[in-house]
């Protein structure tokens, strides 16, 4: 009965098993959850969703966020200890990383301290602004170092908005795209949501995420879908599955 309705939630879409391969739920590291309980907050709210395992992705911006593989990995473990004493010892998180395409992501790709999404998959984002001009050179560095990059949110780059031919480059490039679900709702705007339809009609998504950094994101996610994309969403959200 899902697909005759005439609108249906995202959060109907989500398979069981899902994980969550993209958000900002460590306490006080990022633009993310500020406080542990805020991490509480978010935590439920997956839960809510459906949603039980999640893999973390905390920023890696030079300057900004400068954070670690030791860093997250012992935030991380703190969050596992709050959640067991609030009863929430079922549910699963994991981290990795958002790592910001530039010098200093080559410098810990050399020095191998990259923490993959799963497998050998690795989050990257660009700046807003633009993309890096040796963007296909830092991708292939990716490459070469045994990882396949994954570029979160492309949808979001409005510079490619007017000019759709780069993100088939990108993916003959050898590259993988993850879909923010929000984006599929008007949260980021209508030209960011007709961008995410055109990727998903193309079929050139590989993973999603919630991206959520606060729990406005996850009660966003009720948000009604129009049908014309439901069994493209549907299919697409089943690759997360096991993860």
């Amino acid at each position: 009965m899902l697909f005759f309705q005439k609108k249906t939630k995202l959060k109907d879409l989500i398979p069981s098993g899902f994980t969550d391969v993209h958000s900002h739920v460590l306490p006080g590291i990022d633009d993310g959850a500020k406080t542990i309980n805020d991490t509480i907050t978010l935590v439920k709210r997956f839960q809510d969703l459906g949603i039980n395992k999640i893999i973390t992705t905390p920023h890696i911006i030079s300057g900004l966020w400068p954070n670690s593989k030791k860093n997250i990995f012992l935030k991380v473990q703190d969050v596992r200890n709050r959640l067991k004493k609030e009863g929430l010892k079922d549910f699963v998180i994991e981290a990795a990383a958002e790592y910001m395409l530039d010098n200093s992501f080559l410098e810990l790709l050399e020095n191998k301290e990259i923490i993959p999404v799963y497998k050998n998959r690795v989050l990257v984002e660009m700046s807003y602004v633009n993309a890096p001009s040796n963007l296909f050179d830092m991708l292939f560095k990716v490459k070469i170092a045994n990882f396949v990059p994954v570029i979160a949110h492309p949808e979001r780059y409005l510079f490619y908005h007017n000019n759709k031919l780069e993100y088939k480059n990108l993916k003959r490039s050898g590259v993988e795209f993850q879909l923010n679900l929000l984006s599929l709702t008007n949260h980021y705007g209508k030209d960011v949501q007709k961008i995410a339809h055109y990727l998903i009609e193309n079929e050139m998504y590989d993973l999603v995420g919630t991206d959520a950094h606060r729990e406005k994101h996850l009660e966003n996610i009720n948000l009604s879908l129009s049908k014309t994309h439901l069994l493209l969403v549907k299919r697409l959200m089943e690759k997360n599955v096991g993860l």
